[in-house]
């Protein structure tokens, strides 16, 4: 479609900076293209919701992006942003592990997060084309957060990790290996067909880890005491409201709790989802609790745990966090502070496979949030443009509704 600009406040005649939607002639989407090797810094803000949480805050993104800026109206009246940018910016940006790491394990989270963008996307192309099929943000692919916010001294040496790999990845009979990893084991890794129900890779079986005991959630205990456990069993769906809670003991692996004449069995996952969701939500101050070596990521940080009870309270006892396949970024950590290699890290997780040298795309796509009602982006200095026209101001806002607005 032919750019043309959303309307203003004041005005209800685009002009052109934004994709119109056939139907109507309203704007959809507007594009913003950086300062000349700059940036954007991005802010942007989320529907109010109703909860039942104390002490809500409402969620906000806050990051800084290099790359050309595409923000999209959905037909709810949401905005969707998504930055291209070159791959290599793309993984400058990954926020998986601290970057004050040993040197060997930022190379091998470099090079496992290379080869698992290129398999998931099903890179196929040759060196410096586009990558079409686009990549989210989130833990759902991996944690992208741009240029730091504010910047940490630090970055540079994940930068540098980056470098030092250019273009290599992990190779199964010429294929690109889908390299996931998670945080902490439990004391070995899983096979993906154990937890992901696929079929079996050659590179993702089963290992020991004695590696990664540095970790905050490698051993881990938590105190649930009853009168908690009732709110938070009740807010679930699974305990009737305002009745106590006695007892709770495990039955294999189920929680069978009783109180004021009720008795329920509670699936040990059930339980989990419980406590996770709803014990920082109504108990902000005490969940998640903290552990010898900080506070928990969750309340319950994996699946593989242990309930046992005291007299007024639920205990879990367990280790790590993640799903448990592939690499462990803790073990990582762990072996590269004796002495391993980024090859010799990988090739233990991921079954003798070592880096191998690989094409790269030129641009990749991010999609890095979406559900936002505005956004507030500012470039990082003269050169910017919205659609094809200069942007002469310091920030502009877009925001979303009935119609795209944008205002400067």
């Amino acid at each position: 479609m032919p750019d043309a600009a959303p309307p203003s406040a004041s005005s209800a005649e685009p002009s052109p900076t934004a994709t119109r939607s056939p139907a109507d002639g309203a704007a959809t989407s507007v594009r913003l293209a950086p300062p000349p090797g700059g940036s954007f810094l991005v802010h942007g803000r989320y529907p109010i919701v109703p909860t039942r949480c104390r002490n809500a805050e409402r969620p906000v993104l806050e990051g800084r992006f290099p790359g050309s800026l595409h923000v999209r109206r959905s037909d709810d009246g949401t905005l969707t942003l998504t930055v291209a940018l070159p791959f290599d910016r793309y993984l400058e940006g990954i926020a998986e592990v601290p970057p004050s790491w040993p040197k060997a394990a930022l190379e091998a989270q470099a090079i496992a997060a290379r080869s698992y963008a290129l398999a998931t996307t099903g890179w196929n192309g040759h060196e410096g084309e586009s990558l079409d099929q686009p990549i989210c943000a989130t833990t759902s692919c991996q944690v992208y957060r741009g240029i730091p916010v504010p910047p940490d001294p630090f970055h540079r040496r994940w930068v540098r990790a980056v470098r030092r790999t250019d273009g290599k990845v992990l190779l199964q009979n010429g294929a690109i290996a889908t390299t996931v990893y998670f945080s902490t084991s439990n004391g070995r890794t899983y096979t993906n067909e154990e937890i992901f129900g696929s079929a079996p890779l050659p590179y993702l079986r089963s290992v020991a880890e004695g590696d990664d005991g540095a970790s905050p959630t490698s051993h881990w205990r938590v105190r649930v005491p009853f009168h908690d456990l009732a709110q938070f069993l009740w807010a679930a769906g699974l305990w009737p409201r305002g009745r106590a809670i006695s007892d709770a003991r495990p039955h294999g692996p189920s929680l069978t709790v009783r109180g004021g004449g009720t008795t329920r069995s509670i699936d040990a996952g059930d339980l989990r989802k419980a406590l996770n969701t709803w014990a920082p939500c109504l108990h902000p101050g005490r969940y998640p609790p903290e552990s010898p070596k900080g506070t928990l990521p969750l309340t319950i940080p994996s699946g593989w745990f242990e309930l046992s009870s005291t007299e007024d309270a639920l205990v879990v006892t367990g280790r790590g966090w993640g799903h448990g396949v592939g690499m462990v970024q803790w073990g990582a950590y762990g072996k590269a502070r004796r002495g391993l290699s980024a090859s010799d890290i990988l090739a233990y997780y991921y079954g003798g496979l070592r880096p191998e040298d690989h094409p790269e795309p030129g641009l990749i796509r991010v999609q890095v949030a979406s559900g936002l009602t505005v956004l507030r982006i500012a470039p990082s200095g003269p050169g910017a443009k919205i659609g094809s026209r200069p942007l002469f101001t310091g920030s502009v806002v877009i925001s979303g509704g009935d119609r795209l607005e944008v205002s400067s």
